[in-house]
């Protein structure tokens, strides 16, 4: 695996998109250059007919693009035949636009014609999607592709590993064995492991860590001898970051900050990142300016008050700065004087609310936050100070997130629910961290792509 793909995409997807990325292009360029294939007979084909073979490869990209945007990649999305369905058909029906758009550029156009040759190529696509999901559903079932791991140390820490990996990753990793010490693991070889299709060794707490301990020193000289024989060993925190891309906050400490590789935030990625946040968030505002004027006027038909909602938020090295919604809470929602989370079918929420919170339209007016420089586009989410306060107490290294700029879409966002407790920001931490870590273009594209699906079928609002 490349660190890309390693990191951020299960291979299997990633292997699943190259291969319908390339039918894709086959079958279109056969749809459109056919009379150029039977006349060459041999590979030379491809080159007497450059125009179509540049539309089939943009056709066949923005289809994969879409499906990405929709979430075909993701493997859970597999296991569910209903979302299954409902993603495909949504990602065709997103991809007609877009590479009608594209078409423009060549011969075809906007005609008729060509319109309902899109359409045939589209259900055609729609149609090899569902199968080939249903074909790899079947085999996630059977566990063909699932990595049996090895968990190792106290019950404590290995359980929290277990049920990240459940949680997370669950169908692609297979849990083989669970809080083993050192009694168990040397009676185990390389050969034996492999034997059982033991895929890796997950040590998930200090049981290499005692110095003094006989058995410790044991257990680190057999583990560095499975690793030096090709067997893969992961500390829990490698583990957590690599595979389940977060960070185990049981396990780290304020050393790991100092020893851990990342954490890039020079100036021409800040510029860069700044840059691209002017120019999107203005074209953003530009395109919605029309939806965020029917949603002020809403608003003010539906119940009397302030259109906008401002609010202290905590933000970059923790300085305060005011956030900018549309209200979708009464006026007095707050009446008691004490912040309050935001409750499921919460009674505070307006009946317009409902609607802009589910579909992320509150969040609009956060556009102007990000041209002052007070918000970026991808970051953590801004927290109110009380709450900041009541978090970084309980929660540890809490306010290391405030490193990184707030964002109106996060990693974190688009992995977990809404969060509206102690135990939901410890987990939305987890992913916090990891962007802090990881950030780059890469990430940032992914989460922003990872967004339309969120808001399209609204995960996670509250």
């Amino acid at each position: 695996m490349t660190r890309m793909v390693g990191r951020y995409v299960p291979v299997e997807m990633a292997v699943l998109g190259l291969l319908e990325l390339l039918l894709s292009f086959a079958v279109i360029y056969a749809m459109t250059g056919a009379p150029g294939i039977s006349r060459a007979g041999n590979l030379r084909w491809l080159m007497l007919n450059p125009q179509s073979a540049n539309h089939a490869a943009l056709l066949a990209g923005t289809i994969v693009i879409c499906a990405v945007t929709i979430g075909l990649y993701r493997p859970e999305i597999c296991l569910d035949h209903r979302r299954l369905v409902l993603n495909a058909a949504v990602a065709a029906i997103l991809a007609f636009p877009v590479a009608l758009l594209v078409s423009s550029n060549f011969s075809a156009g906007l005609s008729r014609t060509y319109s309902i040759w899109l359409v045939k190529v589209l259900v055609l696509w729609l149609g090899f999607a569902v199968v080939s999901r249903s074909v790899f559903s079947f085999a996630l079932r059977q566990k063909l592709f699932a990595r049996r791991v090895l968990i190792l140390g106290a019950s404590g820490p290995t359980a929290r590993t277990a049920q990240a990996i459940r949680a997370g990753s669950g169908k692609l990793f297979e849990i083989a064995g669970i809080g083993l010490g050192f009694s168990e693991i040397a009676r185990m070889t390389p050969a034996t492991l492999r034997e059982s299709r033991i895929w890796g060794v997950v040590v998930a707490s200090a049981v290499t860590d005692n110095p003094g301990d006989a058995d410790a020193e044991q257990s680190r000289r057999l583990l560095r001898d499975w690793r030096l024989r090709g067997v893969r060993v992961y500390d829990d925190v490698a583990f957590w970051e690599q595979h389940l891309s977060r960070v185990n906050l049981n396990r780290i400490d304020a050393g790991w900050f100092l020893r851990a590789e990342g954490f890039g935030n020079g100036q021409i990625s800040r510029a860069v990142k700044r840059i691209v946040d002017l120019t999107a968030s203005l074209i953003l505002l530009a395109l919605t300016f029309p939806l965020m004027m029917a949603t002020a006027i809403a608003i003010k038909l539906d119940d009397p008050g302030e259109v906008l909602y401002r609010q202290q938020r905590v933000g970059l090295f923790s300085q305060p700065f005011t956030l900018l919604k549309f209200r979708s809470m009464r006026t007095d929602a707050e009446a008691e004087g004490a912040p309050r989370w935001a409750d499921k079918r919460d009674p505070r929420v307006t009946r317009v609310g409902h609607f802009i919170r589910s579909t992320r339209i509150d969040e609009l007016p956060q556009l102007l936050n990000v041209l002052r420089g007070e918000m970026s586009l991808i970051g953590p989410r801004p927290e109110r100070p009380h709450f900041v306060a009541q978090l970084a107490e309980a929660i540890p290294f809490y306010n290391e997130r405030s490193y990184v700029k707030p964002g109106i879409t996060g990693w974190a966002q688009v992995n977990f629910p809404y969060g509206a407790s102690i135990e939901d920001a410890w987990e939305k931490l987890s992913y916090d961290l990891y962007y802090v870590k990881n950030r780059s273009t890469f990430l940032d594209m992914l989460i922003l792509i990872s967004t339309v699906r969120v808001i399209l079928f609204r995960e996670g609002a509250r």
